[in-house]
């Protein structure tokens, strides 16, 4: 499997010493970073950066020729839109404040420890993906058009309240940060996050699981996997379904109904990007990105402390909430037809024509289920049609019973 590359751009790393670079490196890519770009000549630094986009630079302060204060102002002129990291063997406040002033995102001393670096790293990248977010969703505001209309092929609607929806997701796909999916059963939650995942660069996998009623223990083990030995029945070491996402997302469905104890487990893999395997005492890390779904108000949940505060705040970054189907009821039409295709290749039987009172008869009915329930009554009329009009008594039926 070709291996996802982690930034979007790469991280420019400058010092004149190998071994710096090189723990540089090792630090960040255990953290699941893998593109960068070296530079030991800080003479090449303004021509390496007018030859390709660069995430964020890591910039030593003192080096031969040019050292990192001069090319600091340089930087923050000609690229002011890229964040730069300063690293400096010297704890000098009196530097650090003529950095800060001059444009560095963060100033860091020598020797930089991994958990700082990498933080500061992250919180560079976030900014960066916050600021093309940004200009994404303004440019999708006026034009008002969708870049990539393929990817929404298996959301079946013409209603206007979906197209801000495809907008977001397509401002939004690119992101490292986690998405919250919210709506009604039945909905198309995970439609959704297929195409968050398909506009994505993501070359990994889309993995979904249902976590509703995973105890803590089973939630452990099907996300993190775990050692031979761990536990009675281990009989083999097991990849969890975070290591199988590698490079792509991990869908993970009723997060509402998750327990306090496994919340706390999914906002260390949220918060710091690692995770130990179930009788492992030796961090994993991780680069999938993680989309979540409910149909609970996590908000009513957070208020009366059910669901972890920080942990919603954190899932929060990115929300789409999907419309009921009784709110967009300009989809009947073209749902029923779509359903009446898919049953009948299902089924093997030609296609009905639907009688034309049914939309009518559909239209008063509030469908708890959603798209997921007209599917279902769609699929019962299909099995029980013989021939001619398709028959208006399995839906008269099926509405009937939910309203008698």
């Amino acid at each position: 499997m070709t291996e996802s590359i982690y930034p979007h751009l790469p991280i420019m790393l400058v010092d004149d010493e190998v071994q710096t670079l090189d723990s540089f490196e090792i630090a960040l890519r255990s953290a699941s970073m893998n593109n960068f770009i070296r530079c030991q000549d800080s003479r090449d630094v303004m021509l390496m950066l007018s030859g390709r986009k660069i995430e964020v630079i890591l910039l030593d302060l003192r080096m031969p020729y040019v050292s990192g204060e001069e090319l600091l102002p340089l930087i923050n002129s000609d690229f002011p839109e890229v964040p730069v990291i300063i690293i400096t063997g010297a704890n000098d406040v009196e530097t650090a404040v003529k950095c800060m002033k001059h444009g560095a995102f963060d100033y860091m001393v020598k020797p930089v420890e991994k958990s700082s670096l990498v933080g500061g790293v992250k919180r560079a990248v976030e900014l960066r993906e916050l600021q093309r977010e940004n200009r994404l969703l303004k440019a999708h505001v006026l034009s008002d058009k969708l870049e990539n209309p393929e990817a929404f092929s298996e959301i079946v609607t013409n209603s206007a309240s979906m197209r801000p929806i495809f907008q977001y997701i397509e401002a939004i796909s690119n992101s490292v940060r986690p998405v919250l999916i919210t709506g009604e059963t039945g909905v198309g939650k995970e439609l959704v996050a297929k195409a968050v995942h398909t506009l994505s660069s993501r070359k990994g996998p889309f993995v979904p699981v249902n976590v509703a009623g995973l105890d803590d223990n089973v939630f452990a083990d099907t996300l993190f996997g775990h050692k031979k030995g761990a536990f009675t029945g281990a009989e083999q070491t097991r990849s969890g379904l975070i290591e199988k996402a590698s490079g792509g997302t991990l869908f993970l469905d009723e997060i509402g109904d998750l327990s306090t104890t496994s919340q706390v487990k999914l906002l260390r893999l949220l918060q710091d990007g690692d995770f130990y395997p179930l009788g492992s005492d030796v961090a994993k890390g991780s680069n999938a990105r993680i989309i979540v779904a409910t149909n609970q108000n996590l908000d009513v949940l957070r208020s009366s402390g059910k669901f972890r505060k920080d942990l919603y705040y954190r899932l929060c970054d990115h929300h789409i909430h999907i419309p009921t189907l009784g709110e967009r009821l300009e989809d009947l039409h073209i749902l029923v037809e779509h359903f009446l295709e898919k049953a009948s290749n299902a089924l093997r039987k030609k296609k009905p024509t639907p009688p034309d009172e049914l939309p009518i008869l559909l239209s008063t009915y509030h469908f708890p289920g959603n798209i997921r329930e007209l599917e279902s009554m769609v699929f019962n009329a299909v099995s029980s049609h013989k021939s001619g009009k398709l028959s208006m008594e399995t839906f008269k039926s099926h509405i009937f019973q939910k309203h008698p």
